[in-house]
């Protein structure tokens, strides 16, 4: 599936929510559905700066893929990082790093945010992109 149609998804399923407690209801819900990162990535290599919470994120790379596992000590920002993991894992490099985000604006989750959040979502899409252009680095031929 490509990044857009997951996006798309996205989009059409943030759609059927009347107000944004319902959207930030559904949020908690992806963020507990999260695959549970593995413990040995708990690391403060793989925190996220710029998050007011903390954010640990870690990318693996597999048949010209890149998957990412993610987890958060908020239950919001859990919620975050889940769906920029569900947009931007099993995508390649080349993919990851040429897609927009403009479903956040979309689904209207910028404006909803605190400012400190806010920043916190741009660095996670900051550091997905950072994994992106390493693993597209690395396995140029």
């Amino acid at each position: 599936m490509t990044i857009e149609t997951v996006q798309n998804n996205i989009i059409e399923e943030f759609s059927m929510f009347e107000d944004w407690m319902e959207r930030y209801e559904y949020m908690i819900e992806l963020g507990k559905s999260l695959p549970l990162i593995d413990s040995v990535y708990k690391t403060d290599e793989n925190i996220i700066k710029g998050c007011q919470s903390k954010v640990w994120l870690h990318a693996s790379y597999d048949n010209g893929a890149i998957n990412f596992t993610a987890d958060s000590d908020a239950i919001i920002t859990k919620g975050i990082v889940a769906i920029l993991i569900r947009v931007f894992t099993n995508q390649s490099p080349d993919d990851i790093l040429a897609s927009n985000t403009n479903f956040i604006d979309a689904i209207g989750l910028k404006e909803h945010l605190s400012p400190t959040r806010a920043n916190g979502l741009v660095s996670m899409i900051k550091q997905i992109k950072m994994y992106a252009l390493a693993y597209q680095t690395k396995h140029q031929s």
